[in-house]
């Protein structure tokens, strides 16, 4: 019996399910993470079928050639052999008319498997009816992105499925400069694990720092450890590395990275728990940054305080953007803004 859609399938359950041997008749991915729709597809496509057979009960399509007559005309064929063969949709977004697959799912073919790649997480009036006989019948999975907080955690994850680990400050790093994307971060993660040996299974700061081409010592990362230890000399040497530097250390990837500090010291001031879970799950934060930055910070700078340098950024983004301001270079404005963060 095929599981029915609930908030409860993952694609860590999809998995476990194919694994035992409980394979549905027809698959729906949708959502605006490709990374998960795509290995769910190609997990199942090769796990159904042999490597031997592949060649003739493996089927990929692209919604934008094919129409759902095509596709149902397909899964009703016998595979070759004696085991079940796949279709794999892609683009499934860009099919027509959806009906012919209401009438196939009364009665699917036992020795078929269908998977919808539908690459966004928009579903029409015209499908909101067979999406509903799908649901019965089969399994929809909705892949959606993950949050900026939710990266680090995913990193470490993955890093461990491929039997390593990282220090938590090079998840963060790796999280703020890849971004959201899974399929970019795992390319990147990928290429740090091909340069670790079988004696050192660690991912280290220092690696992701050279893999990015980044500066160990004059970063945002330290930029950011030196406010809020509200350490004046490092910060001042920071902003004056970044100043001869500004190709590397654009002033508008500072001011977004000042604010999004700032403003989660601002939020863990209102944290129902002042622990740092309970700071981590408030702000959206990671652990580490709770650590080593938010905590520290809140020793030293008050609610009052912080409201202010928010604002002072903001200031400081339009006027680098020539707001209010006819000759300030950018070098001068993080000084400003250095400085006032710096002293009550």
């Amino acid at each position: 019996m095929a599981k029915k859609a609930t908030n409860a399938i993952t694609h860590e359950t999809i998995i476990r399910d194919i694994q035992s041997g409980k394979v549905a008749p027809i698959y729906y991915f949708m959502g605006e993470e490709t990374y998960y729709i795509d290995r769910l597809a190609t997990f199942i496509s090769n796990t159904v079928v042999k490597p031997e057979d592949r060649d003739f009960n493996l089927t990929t399509v692209y919604g934008s050639d094919v129409s759902m007559l095509e596709i149902v005309q397909a899964a009703l064929a016998y595979p070759m052999g004696d085991g079940k063969q796949v279709i794999v949709v892609k683009d499934a977004q860009k099919i027509g008319n959806m009906e012919p697959l209401s009438d196939y799912l009364k009665h699917p073919h036992p020795m078929s498997v269908v998977i919808f790649c539908h690459y966004n997480d928009k579903i029409d009036a015209k499908r909101t009816g067979v999406m509903k006989v799908i649901e019965k019948v089969g399994v929809v999975y909705q892949s959606n992105k993950l949050r900026d907080y939710q990266m680090p955690q995913w990193i470490r994850n993955y890093v461990t499925r491929h039997k390593a680990a990282i220090e938590p400050q090079a998840e963060t790093i790796l999280a703020e400069h890849v971004g959201t994307d899974l399929n970019r971060m795992a390319g990147e993660i990928d290429k740090l694990l091909l340069s670790l040996t079988a004696e050192n299974r660690k991912i280290s700061v220092d690696l992701v720092m050279n893999h990015i081409g980044i500066s160990k010592e004059f970063n945002v990362y330290e930029l950011i450890d030196a406010l809020s230890e509200r350490n004046i000399l490092k910060t001042m040497k920071i902003l004056k590395y970044f100043d001869k530097n500004t190709k590397q250390n654009p002033i508008t990837k500072t001011l977004a990275a000042l604010f999004k500090f700032y403003q989660n010291l601002m939020l863990a001031y209102y944290a129902p728990e002042k622990t740092v879970d309970g700071i981590a799950a408030w702000t959206g934060a990671n652990v580490y940054s709770v650590k080593r930055n938010i905590l520290p910070a809140m020793q030293r700078y008050k609610g009052r305080k912080v409201m202010e340098i928010i604002s002072m950024i903001r200031r400081t983004d339009a006027r680098s953007k020539g707001v209010d301001n006819p000759s300030t270079e950018e070098g001068d404005l993080m000084k400003e803004l250095a400085f006032f963060i710096l002293h009550d």
